[in-house]
């Protein structure tokens, strides 16, 4: 089984329809699957075959689009690299996935040793191929659940893993969300998010519709509305914050969405004044889904208003949930199983079985459930940081702050916000040195200089301590909100 030729057969009646749109740039899809027929060539040329792993690093584009399906064509397995990562980050990728092949478009990482990629099924970027020397698994198991894709995430105990999904869980999850976004082939999509983060359960799945796909990520808001009024868009998959620009933005009016038949938030929780706002100005309100990038989307918020607000609904039809431990108010860990669970985590390695038991995965999240069934989320178990969606761990940004000549040690947390979700802050232990020596301007660009501008902290408090436990442990929950 493989997506893309699953992809090619649900399209053979629609070669002619427009599949993606890029500004003045159009391509049907009888040209993009064979742009990825002749991209695939050229990967095949330089080596690229079965279950060898290929970064892609490269911007959001009908590039990216192609490339990722000559990959999937050829039973490679994509790693996605977001080009907002930082070098360190994108370093730390390549070895822990150990990539036999990193694809990037010019300009986002060093050329010693890389070629050209010539195909003529790339439209406009110039993208090149590294290839890599790396050992041969020591996983037998890695060759047997035919890997299709790998998300590099890093885990709360600090050890980075990578997600692997195989072509028959995506094929089975894209089919799962579709009981609730109900895309067809009559829909244009509005695309705003990154196709770095989102990707599998989305975009893979407005291809098998044969949907038509336009990329408004540059130049937004201006790109969005273009999609509105001159491609007539009928849905738009985005973030509270992309919906908080459509609020605020002069150039929409309250009849510009009047074609969305639904428009889905996602990547962190909606705030309700975003919501309100967005009803107010458009007449609708935006669907909340609830996505895990090891289980796919089992949960879109399709109510609207009133209690119904504070949830993300009840779960789609192919997946179940659970409240683990439960308190006197119901609250407890959340449980999930269902269609399309990921198949392993890569580094270390440790396959399904080893993970779910019975099947349920714990998503780390807390909150109950109500008695029609619909999942109110109420927090997080672990020490995550949501910033508009980008999930930011502590652990992770203090231990650059401790690398800084000035800085003893720190404590990072998350701070309420109405639009972003959460900002990083961090309080900082100095080493000998008054307050007044410390310069944030350097402090800040040496972070951005070892990792991604969203997870550099907006604020930083010089403290004389952290607060502790007894047992010497930094104690997060009495950190300012």
């Amino acid at each position: 089984m493989n997506i893309f030729d699953t992809i090619r057969k649900e399209t053979r009646d629609f070669t002619g329809k427009t599949a993606v749109i890029e500004g003045d740039a159009m391509l049907s899809y009888g040209r993009l699957l064979s742009f990825a027929d002749m991209t695939a060539s050229s990967l095949r040329a330089k080596g690229v075959g079965r279950f060898h792993r290929v970064g892609l690093l490269c911007g959001d584009s009908i590039d990216y689009i192609t490339t990722n399906l000559a990959v999937l064509s050829l039973s490679a397995v994509i790693v996605p690299v977001s080009p907002e990562q930082a070098d360190k980050e994108i370093k730390e990728i390549i070895e822990r996935i150990s990539l036999d092949y990193l694809i990037f478009e010019k300009g986002t990482y060093q050329e010693e040793g890389s070629e050209i990629l010539p195909s003529e099924g790339l439209l406009k970027k110039e993208l090149r191929i590294l290839k890599r020397n790396v050992p041969a698994l020591p996983y037998a198991e890695y060759y047997r659940i035919n890997p299709a894709f790998i998300r590099f995430s890093s885990g709360t105990t600090g050890a980075s893993k990578g997600v692997v999904m195989s072509h028959e869980a995506i094929i089975e999850r894209t089919d799962a969300a579709d009981k609730g976004l109900k895309i067809t082939s009559e829909d244009t999509v509005l695309w705003v998010l990154s196709m770095s983060f989102h990707f599998v359960v989305t975009i893979l799945l407005f291809l098998r519709r044969a949907a038509t796909i336009v990329l408004c990520s540059h130049n937004f808001p201006e790109s969005l509305i273009e999609g509105i009024t001159r491609h007539k868009g009928t849905f738009i998959y985005a973030s509270p914050f992309h919906c908080n620009v459509m609020v605020r933005s002069d150039l929409l009016s309250p009849w510009s969405l009047s074609n969305i038949r639904l428009a889905i938030s996602t990547a962190m929780k909606l705030p309700r004044a975003i919501a309100e706002e967005f009803s107010a100005k458009f007449g609708f309100e935006p669907a909340e889904a609830y996505g895990i990038i090891e289980v796919g989307l089992p949960f879109i918020n399709l109510l609207s208003g009133g209690e119904s607000r504070e949830g993300v609904g009840r779960p789609l039809p192919d997946y179940e949930v659970e409240i683990a431990a439960k308190d006197t108010d119901g609250v407890g860990e959340i449980y999930i199983r269902g269609k399309g669970m990921f198949d392993a985590y890569f580094s270390p390695w440790q396959g399904q079985e080893s993970v779910l038991k019975d099947g349920w995965f714990r998503t780390g999240d807390l909150g109950r459930l109500e008695n029609d069934g619909h999942l109110t989320i109420v927090g997080r178990e672990k020490d995550v940081i949501n910033f508009v969606g980008m999930k930011v761990f502590p652990f992770e940004v203090e231990a650059v702050l401790n690398e800084y000549p000035l800085v003893k040690e720190s404590m990072v947390y998350g701070v309420s916000h109405p639009q972003y979700g959460q900002l990083p802050a961090a309080m900082l232990v100095l080493r000998n040195s008054p307050s007044r020596e410390l310069d944030l301007g350097d402090l800040r660009r040496f972070c951005y200089q070892r990792m991604s501008q969203y997870k550099v902290p907006k604020d930083f408090q010089v403290v004389d301590a952290l607060p502790k436990t007894a047992s010497g442990k930094v104690r997060r929950e009495n950190t300012p909100h």
